[in-house]
């Protein structure tokens, strides 16, 4: 991890922890057998992927912005038209994800240079109405991008549930084009994240976060700011735009609810805050922790009220309603917020280690 990165997690504890979600997802497919199982760890990387590069930004570079989701919605939309209008091909994939990082690129470019000049207030304000701009467009150009029922698509053949590439399980698993797209998220995602810690623990991401702590004395230093966070800017849409492509190609499917729905950004802005800020080992966490519990929250939920039930307690039946999920992990995150400020990572960092993380 040191070898890779320069930045291994800091405490015994938050180092096993990470370690164990690590395995977890490495071995997702042959631990937890079933879709759900399968569906629920390839989300989890995904927003791994999203949230650290969203950390980029406001955990490193101190830059509150809305705008995260919307090239998360690029690279969603990039490989789902292109997959759709081009063919099921290696080709089509490439292409469409190279368009979208273009498109990333030179959005993130005019937001850094026109927008981050002005207070942290209007720039949050100007990202959000870009991009909610672009899920208006999404919606609206129907002909090109299905309107609001998106749009489906094959994806190349190697990749495709029916595509065995081996005759028997392996160790209980399907050999399918489905655990080979799930490995392809693994890998991809895992790579993008190394290369974030480099990128945050260089001396580029140490400018970064002097501009967080204090954007005057940088200046007077002799850094620019505005390139900095220009850069900054650009890496993090890189990521998220990465990370809308996989997304699109596990799920087959692109639309504005998948893609470029305003609750997919106050999610991430939740798993950064709960995982900690300033900590890319936050996100693994904060990432983990918050698609389990929105997976399994209500099917635990809907146990514990059938418990209660039988048991002829009052009240309690009610109460865990598995209607009523959203209210307890809304609760749970008030309460993690509250008693850990400084998030998972925070909460686990011995005193001596919280100076550099």
């Amino acid at each position: 991890m040191t070898l890779l990165s320069g930045d291994p997690s800091r405490g015994r504890a938050l180092q096993i922890l990470v370690t164990l979600v690590v395995i977890a997802l490495v071995f997702a497919p042959f631990l937890f057998p079933g879709a759900k199982a399968m569906n629920t760890a390839a989300k989890t990387c995904v927003m791994i992927l999203l949230v650290a590069s969203y950390d980029v930004l406001l955990g490193y570079a101190g830059i509150v912005s809305f705008a995260h989701v919307m090239f998360f919605g690029v690279g969603a939309y990039g490989v789902g038209l292109a997959l759709y209008g081009l063919g099921a091909g290696w080709g089509a994939l490439f292409a469409g994800l190279g368009l979208a990082i273009l498109l990333s690129l030179a959005l993130a470019l005019a937001i850094g240079l026109f927008s981050l000049r002005v207070q942290s207030i209007f720039f949050a304000m100007v990202t959000l109405a870009v991009a909610y701009a672009f899920n208006v467009l999404a919606s609206q150009l129907s002909a090109f991008t299905g309107g609001e029922d998106g749009r489906s698509f094959k994806v190349p053949a190697v990749l495709q549930p029916g595509f065995r590439w081996l005759d028997h399980p392996l160790f209980g698993v399907q050999a399918n084009g489905k655990l080979l797209s799930y490995y392809l998220v693994v890998f991809v995602v895992a790579a993008a994240f190394l290369v974030l810690l480099r990128i945050v623990n260089s001396p580029f991401g140490r400018v970064l976060q002097a501009i967080r702590e204090n954007p005057f004395r940088a200046e007077a230093l002799g850094y620019r700011i505005v390139f900095h966070r220009t850069i900054a800017t650009c890496v993090s849409a890189l990521g998220a735009t990465l990370a809308g492509g996989l997304s699109a190609l596990w799920l087959r499917y692109v639309g504005p609810d998948t893609a470029l729905s305003f609750s997919i950004q106050v999610d991430v802005l939740v798993m950064v805050v709960v995982g900690g800020m300033g900590s890319l080992w936050g996100a693994v966490l904060g990432a983990a922790l918050f698609v389990v519990a929105e997976s399994y929250l209500q099917d635990g939920m809907g146990a514990l009220a059938g418990l209660a039930a039988n048991a002829g307690l009052p009240l309690l039946p009610a109460l865990f309603d598995p209607h009523r999920w959203l209210l307890w992990l809304g609760l749970a995150f008030v309460l993690a917020v509250y008693f850990a400020p400084l998030g998972i990572v925070g909460a686990l960092t011995p005193p001596e280690g919280k100076g550099r993380r």
